[in-house]
Protein backbone atom coordinates (compact mmCIF):
# COMPACT_ATOMS: atom_id res chain seq x y z
CA UNK A 1 0.00 0.00 0.00
CA UNK A 2 1.58 3.33 -1.32
CA UNK A 3 -0.03 5.36 2.31
CA UNK A 4 1.05 9.59 2.06
CA UNK A 5 1.68 10.88 5.03
CA UNK A 6 0.43 14.87 4.58
CA UNK A 7 2.16 17.23 7.59
CA UNK A 8 0.60 20.89 7.37
CA UNK A 9 -0.38 22.67 10.20
CA UNK A 10 -2.60 24.76 7.89
CA UNK A 11 -6.08 22.08 7.66
CA UNK A 12 -6.63 23.94 3.91
CA UNK A 13 -2.91 23.13 2.94
CA UNK A 14 -3.96 19.35 3.54
CA UNK A 15 -7.29 19.22 2.08
CA UNK A 16 -5.59 20.99 -1.56
CA UNK A 17 -2.58 18.48 -1.35
CA UNK A 18 -5.36 15.47 -0.33
CA UNK A 19 -7.40 16.92 -3.53
CA UNK A 20 -4.68 17.45 -5.91
CA UNK A 21 -3.08 14.41 -5.27
CA UNK A 22 -6.82 12.48 -5.32
CA UNK A 23 -7.39 13.75 -8.86
CA UNK A 24 -4.21 12.27 -9.64
CA UNK A 25 -5.27 8.55 -8.66
CA UNK A 26 -3.86 8.95 -5.10
CA UNK A 27 -6.17 7.13 -2.61
CA UNK A 28 -4.15 6.40 0.98
CA UNK A 29 -3.64 9.38 2.77
CA UNK A 30 -2.65 9.94 6.47
CA UNK A 31 -2.51 13.58 7.87
CA UNK A 32 -0.83 15.25 10.73
CA UNK A 33 -1.36 18.62 11.67
CA UNK A 34 2.28 18.91 13.71
CA UNK A 35 5.58 17.50 13.45
CA UNK A 36 4.78 15.39 16.65
CA UNK A 37 1.72 13.64 15.22
CA UNK A 38 3.72 12.96 12.10
CA UNK A 39 6.47 11.67 14.31
CA UNK A 40 3.62 9.31 15.55
CA UNK A 41 1.93 8.50 12.49
CA UNK A 42 5.26 7.73 10.64
CA UNK A 43 5.73 4.89 13.49
CA UNK A 44 2.77 3.71 13.09
CA UNK A 45 1.88 3.24 9.39
CA UNK A 46 5.49 3.62 7.70
CA UNK A 47 4.57 5.56 4.75
CA UNK A 48 6.92 5.39 1.75
CA UNK A 49 6.39 9.09 0.99
CA UNK A 50 6.06 11.91 3.17
CA UNK A 51 5.20 15.30 2.32
CA UNK A 52 6.56 18.04 4.66
CA UNK A 53 5.95 21.48 5.71
CA UNK A 54 9.09 23.14 6.50
CA UNK A 55 7.50 25.80 8.78
CA UNK A 56 5.15 24.52 11.49
CA UNK A 57 4.65 25.24 15.67
CA UNK A 58 6.44 22.97 17.83
CA UNK A 59 8.86 20.66 16.21
CA UNK A 60 10.08 22.29 12.51
CA UNK A 61 10.04 20.35 8.93
CA UNK A 62 13.51 19.75 9.60
CA UNK A 63 13.57 18.42 12.64
CA UNK A 64 10.90 16.29 11.37
CA UNK A 65 12.83 15.17 8.39
CA UNK A 66 15.73 14.42 10.68
CA UNK A 67 13.30 12.28 12.65
CA UNK A 68 12.01 10.12 10.10
CA UNK A 69 15.13 9.57 8.21
CA UNK A 70 16.86 7.81 11.31
CA UNK A 71 13.74 5.46 11.70
CA UNK A 72 13.56 4.82 7.90
CA UNK A 73 16.20 6.23 5.92
CA UNK A 74 14.93 4.99 2.67
CA UNK A 75 11.68 7.71 3.50
CA UNK A 76 11.01 9.60 0.42
CA UNK A 77 10.72 12.69 2.00
CA UNK A 78 9.17 15.89 0.14
CA UNK A 79 9.78 19.73 1.58
CA UNK A 80 6.77 21.95 1.01
CA UNK A 81 8.11 25.18 1.35
CA UNK A 82 6.50 29.06 0.97
CA UNK A 83 8.65 31.64 -1.44
CA UNK A 84 11.49 33.10 0.52
CA UNK A 85 12.81 29.74 2.23
CA UNK A 86 15.48 28.56 -0.02
CA UNK A 87 18.46 28.12 2.55
CA UNK A 88 16.09 25.84 4.53
CA UNK A 89 15.61 23.55 1.73
CA UNK A 90 19.06 23.75 0.68
CA UNK A 91 19.19 22.23 4.25
CA UNK A 92 16.57 19.91 3.75
CA UNK A 93 17.81 18.14 0.56
CA UNK A 94 21.36 18.22 2.47
CA UNK A 95 20.42 15.78 5.81
CA UNK A 96 18.29 13.71 2.65
CA UNK A 97 15.28 14.89 1.11
CA UNK A 98 13.83 13.34 -2.21
CA UNK A 99 12.56 16.66 -3.65
CA UNK A 100 10.74 19.84 -2.52
CA UNK A 101 7.85 21.70 -3.54
CA UNK A 102 7.44 25.66 -3.18
CA UNK A 103 3.81 26.84 -2.26
CA UNK A 104 1.80 27.95 -3.81
CA UNK A 105 2.28 25.20 -6.80
CA UNK A 106 0.32 24.00 -9.70
CA UNK A 107 -1.51 20.54 -8.81
CA UNK A 108 -0.25 18.58 -11.96
CA UNK A 109 3.31 19.36 -10.64
CA UNK A 110 2.95 17.95 -7.63
CA UNK A 111 1.42 14.75 -8.51
CA UNK A 112 4.33 14.54 -11.44
CA UNK A 113 6.64 14.48 -7.98
CA UNK A 114 4.89 12.01 -6.02
CA UNK A 115 4.56 9.81 -9.05
CA UNK A 116 8.45 10.36 -9.63
CA UNK A 117 9.14 9.67 -5.87
CA UNK A 118 7.22 6.09 -5.72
Amino acid sequence: MNEILIVDDAMFMRRIIKNALSDGGFSQFIEAKDGSEAIHLFKKHKPKLVLLDITMPGKSGIEVLAEILKLEPDTRVIMCSAIGQEATIEKAVRMGAYDFIVKPFQNDKLVEMVKKSL
